[in-house]
């Protein structure tokens, strides 16, 4: 390792986006990586290092996260809509408590960069992409959405807190829904995209269940195009703290990805709606502008080639 290699750390290395950072940033011969891992096993991968550790537990962090140059914050609880509407609270508690701890031992540890994910969630639906500007926290939010986006409004204004005090720099990163290789594929747990995949590859009857009326809109990027956003701030941000905006800039309805990845699958299914299921009725999209302005990103994959892409992995793995 020279002495100009930077010490980055990554918080659940063993989720879809973390996983999706490490293979990334192990590519950088300036970037020494390093993976948590707790309940997940960690992989076999060449160019990083694993340690253990329980991101709630404030002595496992005062014991394994000294001596790194950036944090890049991919540890949460997540799941889809089932539990959205049957358990919205187990997003909150684990969730707050990680990224507490983890922003005071940045600033503790005089890291010099922390990367915290948030979500298009904050948004409420509108037939136009949101900015990093148009978050109004006097509108009501979405009510399915409201612990979950509190909690991350919270958190980017302790990121800004921490950045007033101290050395660290802050990049929070507002995204819309990621997919892609290393997502989640069961039904109870994925989002919509991974649900979809599932449903439509594993489907033996003739026709496919969609819960809601499918006439809801999603904004869909893909990963490696989220990573490569990551890595750019890492490497270009100059404020101490920052937030980006990173979707396609529109929605695509759930009845046309369906039909969408029916078509790339070489499959077809009759689609029937469930109305009984749950469903979240909102149309949220992000514009990036400003990631354009200042980073020169912008999203490369299509969702005709995301999905190509992501079936390809899919058939290798499952």
């Amino acid at each position: 390792m020279n002495k100009n290699t930077k010490k980055v750390i990554v918080a659940g290395a063993t989720g879809f986006i973390g996983r999706n950072v490490v293979e990334l940033l192990i590519k950088n011969p300036n970037f020494s990586v390093t993976g948590i891992w707790n309940n997940r096993p960690p992989y076999k991968i060449n160019n990083l290092d694993w340690i253990k550790a329980d991101l709630s537990n404030k002595q496992d962090i005062e014991k394994h996260l000294p001596g790194y140059d950036i944090l890049i914050q991919m540890a949460s609880v997540t799941s889809g809509s089932k539990d959205v509407f049957e358990s919205p609270h187990i997003h909150i508690t684990d969730n707050a408590l990680m990224n507490s701890l983890l922003m005071r031992a940045a600033y503790d540890f005089n890291y010099e960069h922390f990367v915290l994910p948030s979500c298009s969630i904050i948004y409420n639906s509108s037939d136009k992409p949101h900015d990093e500007y148009s978050f109004n926290p006097s509108i009501e939010i979405q009510e399915k959405y409201f612990g979950g986006a509190w909690n991350k409004i919270y958190f980017e204004n302790i990121c800004r807190f921490y950045s007033n005090i101290g050395n660290t720099k802050f990049s929070i990163i507002r995204h819309s829904n990621v997919y892609g290789p290393y997502d989640k594929f069961d039904l109870e747990k994925s989002h919509v995209f991974g649900a979809t995949i599932t449903k439509i590859m594993k489907n033996k009857s003739d026709s496919i269940e969609i819960w809601g009326d499918g006439t809801e809109g999603r904004d869909l990027i893909y990963v490696d195009d989220l990573t490569s956003l990551i890595e750019l701030m890492i490497l270009k941000q100059k404020k101490p703290y920052e937030i980006i905006c990173a979707g396609s800039g529109y929605t695509l309805p759930i009845n046309e990805l369906v039909k969408k990845i029916m078509e790339v699958s070489g499959k077809s299914f009759k689609i029937k709606h469930n109305l009984d299921k749950p469903s979240i009725k909102s149309n949220i999209s992000l514009t990036s502008k400003i990631a354009k302005d200042e980073y020169n990103w912008s999203p490369k994959v299509d969702i005709d080639e995301g999905i190509r892409k992501t079936l390809d992995w899919y058939r290798k793995h499952y």
